[in-house]
């Protein structure tokens, strides 16, 4: 009697011990599929918006946050906007670090000397192949205006505009006049002007004199007409093996616009997507 009590007692045990073993090892197995899940998630692409502002770089710093904030609900990457508030002459943006974990840079600024490791920086990321998109004022980003002087620890960056965008700033059509946009014919194919590519609209803006563009490699994807000329406003190419979008639109009401927008999207789809 008091042995068969003691083997059911010791069976019990038995059983209620492999239930906890099997039950730590289920939940094992479910703490795996979760890291597994886990690690199979890509972290979103991150873009890096440099923006100035200033009475002659077009509401940059209203437009572009407002876009930024867009980009990262309707197409979930992760934005970040850089506004530094220095003088021209002495510009620094804040938290430049950044740049190291970033995915794609915009240039949106206008006429600045920037911190010598900030120059230094924004070279090295480009070195690693990483991609840039240039709007409207990146044409004359780290050039000072003429008789300007760069504070002390600072430098200006001119050959952006020629080596990296591949164009030069030969002046402005008249202020008032604005652009009619057409599409490139060549480049009708282009993954960028997808539905857009019969679109014509007129842009607010005036025209940016850029022609002829400085590099053999650059694809054209739109022109631009007004004040009885007509240029390049923009277009694609490569500095090493960064992507490199430029365009010269960009002035306040562009961003109304639908079409400019959806030429955005595909130009900072096709610089941050190497293999695409």
């Amino acid at each position: 009697m008091d042995n068969s009590i003691s083997t059911q007692g010791y069976l019990s045990k038995l059983s209620r011990s492999i239930a906890f073993l099997l039950l730590v090892v289920l939940i094992g197995i479910g703490n795996t599929d979760v890291a597994i899940a886990q690690g199979k998630t890509k972290a979103p692409l991150h873009i890096v918006f440099l923006i100035s502002e200033d009475p002659d770089n077009y509401a940059a710093h209203l437009t572009i946050p407002e876009f930024a904030d867009y980009l990262a609900k309707s197409k979930k990457y992760k934005t970040t906007v850089l506004k530094g508030e220095s003088n021209r002459t002495s510009y620094r943006f804040p938290n430049f670090e950044i740049l190291k974990e970033a995915d794609l840079v915009v240039v949106f600024a206008r006429r600045l000397a920037l911190a010598s490791n900030q120059i230094a920086e924004l070279k090295s990321y480009l070195k690693r192949g990483a991609g840039l998109v240039g709007i409207r004022t990146a044409n004359h980003a780290f050039k000072l205006m003429k008789g300007e002087k760069v504070a002390d620890g600072h430098e200006e960056w001119p050959e952006f505009v020629s080596d990296v965008l591949g164009c030069e700033n030969r002046g402005y059509a008249l202020a008032t006049s604005n652009t009619e946009v057409q599409m490139n014919i060549k480049e009708s194919k282009s993954s960028l002007l997808k539905g857009i590519e019969s679109s014509r609209w007129i842009s607010d803006g005036n025209l940016y004199l850029v022609d002829p563009l400085l590099a053999n490699d650059a694809q054209v994807l739109l022109y631009g007409k007004g004040d009885q000329k007509t240029e390049p406003i923009a277009w694609t190419r490569h500095y090493g093996q960064s992507r490199i979008f430029y365009t010269s639109l960009g002035y306040p009401t562009d961003f109304k616009n639908k079409k400019f927008i959806m030429l955005l999207e595909h130009a900072i789809a096709w610089a941050i997507n190497k293999n695409t």
